[in-house]
């Protein structure tokens, strides 16, 4: 029974000692935390898995036209600067947010804004009708880089510069060429050449007016102001109009016009465009006192070309040539434009007779002053052989001594 007793005694004071208070004022909870902080040790296979590199390649240049130290060299010495303005190759990758992807071989591909794709842009194209995927072309650096090392590139600017050399090249021939009118405004029309927009003024428009009928049109047309610098580009209709049909016109030819203004010296009358001056004195044989009794503004007439200036595109008329008696312009104008084919044939035939006749007495003369010549150079008495020259020398021999 006491030994019984002693073991619970004893087994009490051991409980009371692991459930009291740690001594030096140390609390059960920092021990706790220092537990929970503890670092977990790496096992040999972790070290193993890190220091592992991969399996080991043998690298060799061997039987290789250049070494590894060769190709560093070649990095190292090819220059990568692309600037702005500078034209190079490159090919479309892909198409992305309305433009497309260009390498160029930079460090970062370009980029083709839809803007910058083409010189000439039909109203809602889109990038896929102007550029060609994987087609390499010549493209202009129009930016520096970005942040991401990406370049804005361009074909419009070198579209651009190829058509005013072409334009200098048609300015430098003076050929006519045709071009569609695209728009109109109060001065004239806008042409679209080589891509390049162009003013047509309406004073060289011929014919018609710039209204919106114009627009789509081809006209022939001639430069008349090519200026690159300024930006400004300027042609005629009127002069191309008037180069092909004075190349078919001629000296005596009849033609029909239109009297289109009167002035004190003449009238202005239009010829397929051209504008002919009908001067006073070309209109009849009798003095004309009053002009606007003859010929009115808008009365349509037949002239006769007198004379031509193809270079200026000028002509000169005259219908007093076409009258089958003179004054008939002043008394009955409408017979002198029934019968002006009869009567320019008449005159025509008048006028070979009398440029024959002064050929010949042209002829006469000319014979008249060779036998004058023979007459003054005939035999003189003159014995062969003299020296009409020697009394000269004896005097003067005579003189000087």
């Amino acid at each position: 029974m006491k030994l019984t007793i002693a073991i619970a005694a004893l087994a009490a004071g051991s409980a009371s000692a692991f459930t009291s208070p740690p001594a030096f004022g140390v609390s059960t909870q920092g021990c706790s935390a220092l537990d929970s902080t503890a670092v977990a040790q790496p096992t040999r296979f972790d070290r193993l898995k890190k220091a592992y590199k991969g399996p080991k390649v043998d690298v060799s240049d061997a039987g290789l036209d250049f070494s590894y130290a060769d190709f560093d060299a070649a990095v190292e010495a090819t220059d990568y600067a692309f600037n702005r303005n500078d034209v190079v190759k490159g090919t479309v990758v892909q198409y992305d947010n309305g433009g497309c992807i260009v390498d160029i071989g930079a460090k970062a591909s370009a980029f083709l804004p839809v803007g910058e794709a083409a010189l000439v842009q039909a109203q809602g194209n889109s990038i896929e009708n102007l550029i060609d995927i994987d087609a390499e072309r010549d493209f202009e650096i129009i930016s520096e880089e970005d942040e991401n090392g990406q370049l804005l590139v361009s074909v419009r600017r070198i579209q651009y510069r190829e058509a005013w050399e072409k334009v200098a090249a048609r300015q430098g021939e003076d050929d006519v060429f045709e071009a569609e009118v695209i728009a109109v405004n109060r001065g004239g029309a806008i042409c679209l050449v080589e891509g390049l927009r162009a003013f047509l003024p309406g004073s060289h428009l011929t014919g018609q007016l710039p209204t919106e009928d114009l627009i789509g049109q081809t006209l022939p047309l001639k430069f008349l102001e090519v200026n690159q610098e300024g930006n400004k580009l300027v042609v005629s209709n009127r002069r191309a109009v008037v180069e092909q049909q004075m190349s078919d016109l001629s000296r005596g030819d009849i033609i029909n016009g239109l009297v289109k203004a009167l002035k004190p010296y003449g009238a202005f009358v239009e010829v397929g465009g051209m504008s002919g001056l009908l001067h006073i004195s070309q209109i009849s044989y009798d003095r004309i006192e009053d002009l606007e009794k003859v010929l009115q503004p808008g009365m349509q007439v037949k002239c006769m070309i007198i004379d031509h200036d193809k270079v200026n595109g000028r002509i000169a008329l005259s219908t007093k040539t076409l009258e089958p008696e003179p004054g008939d312009m002043l008394r009955d104008p409408a017979l002198v434009f029934e019968k002006a084919e009869e009567t320019a044939q008449r005159y025509h035939e008048r006028m070979e007779a009398e440029r024959k006749a002064r050929e010949e007495a042209a002829r006469d003369i000319v014979l008249g002053l060779g036998d004058s010549l023979d007459d003054l150079t005939g035999d003189s008495g003159d014995k062969e052989g003299d020296d009409p020259l020697a009394d000269v020398s004896d005097n003067l021999d005579s003189l000087l001594s």
